[in-house]
């Protein structure tokens, strides 16, 4: 199974200008190594058979014969394959010269799209050889022995990939062929292009097409001529990109000087998933309903084996990466934090907050926030209000790191034991306290929550949840207890982003001492340290242990809620994105446990407090996320058992 990707090539050959026969060989050439690697589209430059610098002999019957004699010979050449070529040449038509995509599959040809917008600007004239595909009615042409359709609006179907073509100068109208191509069913569209150099245009090439690709919510693949045109007033460096969703995929080289092909997959059912969500796409798609479209069925192309995927799976999805923009993405979240938890304290006029300091991840990040929020507001940090509750299994560990960084955070420190509440409690309940049940462990959460809202009746404050997004999908929280608070600054944070955001703050930490403990709260296992430690007084429930590791919790989180993927899907990717990291039972038992936990704790989700959104995934009820809490995991469950 191929999973809805589709794996393409934007390719680059040598040419000579002018020699159909030497620039149709490599062509040919091109078209084997992608056949081999299980490439089913294959996409060429513009003017590719002849090249696209021919000049005045664009007029020479000889040079248009020599091209329609090498679509011939790829005809050929292709007939015992399924790859899908496409590429470029001229074509006589009704009295005019048309800049055209010719598309075959298997010796046929398939269909002829011809250019729409001709450049006459600059160092382009086109418009001196080409006549505009918006001026010559199309029909049926007749060339290498078919009749074949010459029309700027048609659309190729192969299986369950539907794809549309534009050429060059088309991509930078103010209204691109490839919209009405998108809105009309395109899942990719593939473009032909010369593109000559000049100082900073592959920057802004590389922008442009990620911006198209996002619009249309497609993928695009692009493939410009290269070296061996002529470079009498300008150069062809060769550029190919393909991207999907605005997201890059893969690019080749620049100014290289052989041959060269960029291969990768699009996600087919990624695409369709965002139209489906996006009703602003529906609605675009409403106002060219009208406008007629010629289908072309191309064959499916058959692997005799999966599809191996060459592209990137990001095992982190919810992590920046690494680069230029780390800080700024990492400035962008906590910020959006703040910039939440600001509104709300001057909405409701408190005069401090209050928040549980554990010393775990989730309860630091929410003391960074509350700290920035402060100053920025001009508030100072003795209004924040950092209570810690040690109970049965808190460590020495935690408890220092909890201490230290209040301190150097400089805010208001408390301590209230929970134990003896908890002992009483149990005693009021005719509970065991040596019975280590559900009972036991939810009770010291729902003390420390009530002591949390009590003192900020006491102090006319606002808690401030610490919970994250990752334990809000699983629900590792206790209902009523550190489920709830008055402002969830970090309900879209997921936990392996609430590391990173830590960390990020620590490396920026001018103060050895702060640096040194939030790098220690990275390291110290995650853990509700609602159970006595070990002998060795180091933690002993670990929640990783019981639940899972959260960096497969957060995949599967992302590729169910962002893309609506299918489990057997998430699954694959998974392996895919882990590697060796994780064998394949171990990765069939957490994404179980993730979908069992994720259908029965929704009711949980269902009444959680506000938050601010920081990224594209969240879960609460009245934002992005909308699911009845006694909804069936049934048929989920059932493919997770079928892998």
């Amino acid at each position: 199974m191929n999973y809805g990707f589709v794996k393409v090539a934007a390719a680059v050959p040598n040419v000579r200008v002018a020699d159909c026969k030497y620039n149709t060989e490599q062509i040919e050439s091109q078209i084997l190594r992608a056949n081999n690697q299980g490439v089913e589209i294959i996409c060429f430059p513009e003017l590719s058979i002849t090249s696209y610098s021919c000049g005045d002999l664009f007029f020479q019957q000889t040079l248009l014969d020599g091209a329609e004699m090498g679509l011939i010979n790829l005809m050929d050449f292709t007939r015992s394959m399924s790859i899908i070529v496409i590429v470029g040449l001229p074509v006589a038509f009704q009295g005019s010269l048309m800049n055209c995509a010719a598309v075959l599959q298997k010796g046929r040809l398939l269909g002829l799209v011809p250019k729409t917008f001709i450049p006459n600007y600059k160092e382009f004239y086109e418009q001196r050889w080409f006549a505009s595909a918006a001026q010559v009615p199309e029909g049926d042409v007749l060339i290498c022995g078919q009749q074949v359709l010459l029309s700027a609006r048609q659309l190729f179907k192969a299986g369950n990939c539907t794809f549309g073509i534009e050429i060059c100068e088309d991509l930078w109208a103010p209204i691109p062929p490839s919209s009405t191509l998108a809105l009309k069913g395109a899942d990719i569209i593939f473009n032909l292009s010369a593109s000559t150099d000049s100082a900073g245009k592959y920057d802004y090439l590389r922008r442009l097409l990620r911006q198209q690709s996002a619009r249309c919510l497609c993928g695009y693949v692009f493939a410009s001529c290269g070296f061996g045109e002529s470079s009498t007033d300008v150069v062809f460096s060769g550029k190919t990109f393909i991207c999907e969703n605005g997201a890059p995929l893969a690019e080749g080289p620049c100014h290289a000087l052989e041959e060269f092909m960029t291969v990768s997959e699009i996600d087919i059912d990624l695409l369709r998933g965002e139209r489906l969500r996006n009703t602003t796409f529906t609605a675009s798609a409403a106002q060219v309903k009208g406008l007629p479209m010629h289908i072309a069925e191309a064959q499916t192309v058959i692997q005799e084996e999966g599809m191996e995927l060459t592209r990137y799976i990001d095992p982190h999805p919810f992590i920046p990466a690494n680069g230029p923009l780390l800080d700024q993405r990492c400035e962008e979240i906590f910020s959006i934090q703040c910039d939440g938890l600001a509104k709300r304290v001057l909405h409701t006029g408190c005069e401090s907050v209050v928040l549980g300091i554990s010393g775990g991840l989730d309860s630091t990040l929410a003391l960074l926030v509350c700290a920035r929020t402060f100053d920025r507001l001009g508030k100072s940090r003795r209004g924040i209000i950092g209570i810690t509750m040690p109970g049965f299994g808190t460590t020495d560990r935690t408890y220092t790191n909890a201490i230290r960084l209040m301190q150097q955070m400089g805010i208001t420190i408390r301590e209230i034991s929970i134990k003896e509440a908890c002992l009483q409690h149990f005693r009021d309940l005719g509970h065991d306290p040596e019975v280590r049940d559900i009972t036991y462990e939810n009770s010291q959460a729902r003390e420390r929550t009530q002591i949390l809202m009590d003192a900020a009746n006491q102090m006319n404050g606002l808690v401030i949840g610490t919970g994250d997004l990752s334990e809000l999908a699983l629900g590792w929280a206790t209902y009523n207890g550190d489920h709830m608070s008055m402002y969830g600054v970090n309900a879209s944070v997921p936990k392996t982003l609430v590391q990173h955001l830590v960390r990020w703050v620590a490396m920026r930490s001018e103060e050895e001492v702060e640096k040194n403990t939030l790098l220690d709260i990275v390291d110290t296992p995650i853990s509700p340290e609602l159970l006595p430690s070990g002998e060795d007084g180091e933690i002993k429930q670990k929640t990783e242990d019981l639940v899972g590791p959260y960096e497969l919790h957060d995949f599967f989180l992302y590729h169910m809620i962002r893309n609506g993927f299918r489990p057997r899907k998430t699954y694959v990717l998974a392996q895919k994105a882990f590697g060796n990291q994780y064998p394949d039972e171990v990765l069939k038992k957490w994404l179980k446990t993730f979908y069992r936990r994720f259908f029965s704790q929704q009711f949980k989700r269902s009444c959680m407090p506000d938050g601010p959104k920081v990224g594209s995934v969240t879960l609460s009820p009245r934002g992005d996320w909308r699911m009845p809490s006694d909804a069936s995991s049934e048929a989920w469950m059932a493919e997770c058992n079928a892998l």
